[in-house]
């Protein structure tokens, strides 16, 4: 079963919803391929339309958000949802929805002050086109995610409680003056805390804290708006929605088998062999699909038995396969490399490069554990054949090809970023339907529309009010009283790294790598450059130790993916990734401790 088969039904009523949705990455796709075949042949191009795709990634990022609550997608912490159940009735879910409508809510307001600030502004996208015509999404998406959080209350009376609860608490809160705001800020932020325990979306954490901040400072807060808008139309966010549409169409055919095969030919015969192609395959699929684990869905079915089959124990084959799904997290075109560039304001090139060797170490340090593995449980190794090399080469020529054009249309200077990933979702496309044709447009292209509108409302939903909480810490001068305090207190450049690998290592166990990035980031930035942590190296530090995060215990978002997918008890699952874990905590302070081995390319010294 792929990622795409687990998609529940969808009523009629949500189809006008989940074709805009699909239009609006079409649209992406089809203005960047066509702009860029204009420049090749013509030396012209569509006017404005760069920074039409640009706005449109607002309306893929919200108007996903909207499908994301109506189908249960958006991203909670780990424990969350869990210890909901372990408290039981119906009073958790309830305040979890009030709480959501609340700042939803909130954020309505806030995205309908900006809207109102555009309508008079000179401003024309593409010489003719008002930017408000883009930002109008945010308002209406708002209020949608508040009237879904009601409707997910349960009861109708539950429905409407949570409704008139978070009504109330959102126009209590902006009534009040500015003085009994300030006096609310921490009993508002302690609520909004435990409401995560009980399962309240990370986007709403984080924006509900950002209102209650801006708030009791008197700031307007359509600064929180704003700053999403800023983020989201930059030149390099655009390129999330269109990675994720291809890592969908790659996983909804049968690439990973081809890769699978390719692997096995070349790689099969040598002691672990199969272990080593598990970890390639997941490496090539995790480097298109992101850190949101779904590699482990789309392939762990295939994975996971073919292992047990060889002769490699249970335990092992489980822990392997949590372990891999997001092993090539470091190599272009990585969305978490983009997303940290943009952030830090580091050129994406340069990141990429510094990603080459730490990269390699971690796919090199699995590999050499499975082979050890391999050896001791004499698993099978088939016979090294050219002919078999040769044909599965053949036959993944296409899947061959897909980095070619992501990374040789961005380092070779042909394509901007964005025209990069436009071609690889067009590529992956027509290989995907019109040379293999394992995806009919008719019947598969509709759900994966629908799966890719939920990952990225999901993560944009987080990035749209990250940013505008980010701007607050950080005009309140927070990183520069923190890089003063660990001045003062840290004298050794190893004990501040050990804590950082630490404090890294609890944030990606809590926090999704993208909300993680917009939040913390701008925080250890100044820090880092007390201690002469050049950007590029605290960008591996913190990459690594995020992907770390996804597998630590007890509340790393891969061990439970991992443990819905293979249907295996939590505790089970945690103690087999326990010997990959150790192997990624050594690279982990590998890269850390030798920068050399992060700046080695990048040309940082």
């Amino acid at each position: 079963m792929t990622v795409l088969e687990a998609a529940p039904p969808r009523s009629h009523r949500h189809r006008w919803e989940n074709a805009v949705s699909a239009a609006v990455l079409i649209l992406m796709v089809g203005i960047l391929v066509a702009d860029l075949a204009l420049r090749w042949a013509f030396q012209t191009s569509i006017p404005g339309g760069t920074t039409v795709v640009q706005n449109l990634t607002l309306w893929a990022g919200f108007i996903g958000a909207m499908i994301a609550a109506r189908d249960g997608g958006h991203l909670r912490l780990a424990t969350g949802e869990r210890l909901s159940g372990w408290l039981g009735g119906r009073w958790p879910g309830l305040a979890v929805a009030a709480l959501s409508v609340a700042v939803s809510l909130g954020l309505a307001w806030a995205s309908y002050e900006f809207l109102e600030t555009e309508f008079d502004s000179p401003t024309r996208i593409g010489g003719w086109l008002p930017p408000y015509v883009f930002i109008a999404i945010l308002p209406v998406a708002f209020v949608v995610l508040a009237a879904r959080f009601a409707l997910a209350a349960g009861a109708v009376a539950d429905k409407a409680a949570a409704l008139a609860a978070g009504g109330g608490i959102a126009l209590a809160f902006f009534l009040v003056p500015p003085e009994v705001a300030e006096t609310l800020i921490w009993p508002a932020i302690v609520l909004l805390l435990l409401g995560a325990a009980a399962g309240l979306p990370i986007f709403i954490i984080l924006g509900g804290v950002a209102l209650v901040l801006f708030t009791g400072a008197a700031v307007p807060v359509a600064a929180i708006p704003v700053e999403a808008y800023r983020i989201v139309v930059s030149p390099a966010i655009p390129t999330i929605p269109l990675f994720v549409l291809a890592g969908l169409l790659l996983a909804a055919g049968r690439a990973g088998e081809r890769l699978m095969d390719l692997f096995q030919a070349w790689f099969g015969w040598a002691p672990g062999g199969l272990a080593i192609v598990v970890i390639l395959s997941c490496a090539f699929f995790s480097t298109f699909t992101g850190a949101s684990g779904v590699t482990i869905l789309a392939l762990g079915g295939l994975l996971l038995p073919m292992l047990v089959k060889s002769g490699y124990g249970e335990r092992f084959s489980l822990g392997l396969v949590t372990s891999s799904g997001s092993i090539g997290l470091l190599f272009p075109p990585s969305l978490a490399v983009i997303l940290y560039a943009v952030v830090a304001r580091v050129p994406i090139p340069d990141l990429f490069l510094a990603g080459l060797v730490p990269g390699l170490i971690l796919v090199v340090a699995v590999c050499a554990y499975g082979m050890v593995t391999g050896i001791r449980a004499k698993a099978a190794r088939p016979p090294f054949e050219w002919r078999a090399a040769l044909g599965a080469t053949w036959r993944a020529k296409w899947e061959i090809g897909m980095p070619l054009v992501a990374i040789g249309g961005i380092f070779g200077g042909y394509m901007t970023l964005m025209e990069a990933a436009a071609c690889t979702a067009f590529y992956v496309f027509c290989t995907q339907t019109l040379i293999h044709r394992e995806i009919n447009p008719g019947r598969d292209l509709p759900e994966i529309f629908l799966k890719s509108s939920t990952l990225i409302g999901g993560v944009f939903a987080i990035l749209g009010v990250a940013l505008g909480l980010t701007n607050y810490l950080v005009d309140a001068e927070v990183p520069a009283h923190a890089a003063a305090w660990v001045e003062a207190n840290v004298t050794s450049r190893f004990v501040f790294l050990l804590a950082l690998n630490l404090f890294l290592l609890a944030v990606g166990c809590l926090m999704d790598i993208y909300s993680a990035t917009v939040v913390v980031v701008p925080l250890l930035l100044p820090i880092a450059a007390v201690f002469g942590i050049h950007p590029l190296h605290l960008g591996m530090i913190f990459l690594v130790n995020l992907q770390l995060g996804y597998l630590t215990p007890p509340v790393g978002m891969n061990l439970f993916l991992a443990a819905f997918r293979f249907e295996r008890p939590f505790a089970e699952v945690c103690r087999a990734v326990l010997p990959v874990f150790a192997v990624l905590v050594l690279v982990v302070l590998l890269v850390t401790y030798v920068p050399g081995l992060s700046l080695i390319f990048a040309g940082g010294q």
